[in-house]
Order: C-alpha cells, then structure tokens, then sequence
C-alpha cells in the first residue's frame, strides 16, 4: 500500500471504528466478540483498500458478517452455570432510560443472528430493506421476513412492556 492510501485507511479507521464496534457490539452482543469483528473487517478492508469504492458501506457489511460469525464459534459456545442468568425479571426503573436500553438489549441478545443482524441494520443503522439486503448479500424478500421473525421474536422477549421499552430506547440510542 501506498503511503498516501495507508494514510486514508488510517483516517478512515479513526472516524469509523467506534461507529463499527457499536454496531458489532449490538448484532453480536459482547464487546470483545464486537471487537473481534472489527479487527478481521478492518484487516479485509485494509487488504482490499484501493479497490473499494464506499469504504463504509463495505466496512459496514464485513462488520455484520464478522460479528454473525463470531457468536458461531465453537469457543464462543459453553455451557452456562445458574449464575450466568440473569434474574427473572426485576423491576424496572421508571426514572432512567438505561434500565430500558439495557433490557432492550438483552432481549436484543435473545433473537438469533441473522435476524439480529437485519434489525440492526434496519433500525440502528436506519438502512432501507434494498440497502439491508445489499449489506447482507440477501434477497429484500428475506430481509422482510427477517425483520419480522426479529420483531416478532424481540417483542416475545420483551414482554408485555415492548411497545413502551421499544420507544424509549429508540429515543435513548439517538
């Protein structure tokens, strides 16, 4: 690489890792896994550099695609004690919007990968379904019924409250 494009890539990594760890962060669910996702795309990226055209777009979808593969690893899965549970279902404080953004969240956690990834996309990164399917490499068709299998299944893990913690967070992540 040259040195002027190595000094692009360095801008560019600057101005897009956090962005790009977020949204790793929020398809995967662990900072670590989202980190890891973030250095194998930007290792990809850094490769390929000079022949890709919109350099986030691109950054964007191996981010996704990195993420989806890390919660699929085989030392990612374990067996889980009691203690990695959390409680039933505490009561949530009315007053601050992180218990929202955090129950959101977990319930985030609770949908599965491909869904996860298509309701990111569609909600946090505020794609349209063609720019979803685009990222993904799906059909729109399958991008519809993902979003709403993954709303469907985020609501089931919400509970009763989701219409309530869905906006709030919303406006929280904003």
């Amino acid at each position: 690489m040259q040195p002027l494009d190595e000094e692009e890539f360095r801008e560019f990594v600057t101005n897009a890792r956090d962005t790009l760890r977020g949204l790793a962060y929020l398809t995967c669910g662990s900072w670590a896994m989202a980190d890891d996702a973030v250095a194998a795309a930007l290792s990809k990226l850094y490769v390929r550099w000079k022949r890709v055209a919109a350099p986030y777009p691109y950054a964007r979808r191996m981010v996704v695609l990195a993420a989806i593969d890390e919660t699929r690893r085989p030392w990612r899965r374990r067996e889980r004690s009691a203690s990695d549970f959390m409680p039933e279902r505490p009561e949530p404080d009315r007053l601050g919007a992180i218990d929202d953004q955090l129950h959101v969240r977990a319930a985030l956690a609770q949908v599965p990968p491909g869904q996860r990834a298509v309701l990111v996309l569609r909600f946090y990164e505020q794609l349209s379904v063609e720019e979803t399917a685009e990222a993904l490499g799906r059909s729109q068709g399958t991008v519809k019924s993902q979003t709403a299998r993954g709303l469907a299944a985020l609501r089931a893990a919400l509970g009763d409250e989701s219409d309530l913690r869905l906006t709030a967070s919303a406006q929280g992540e904003q």
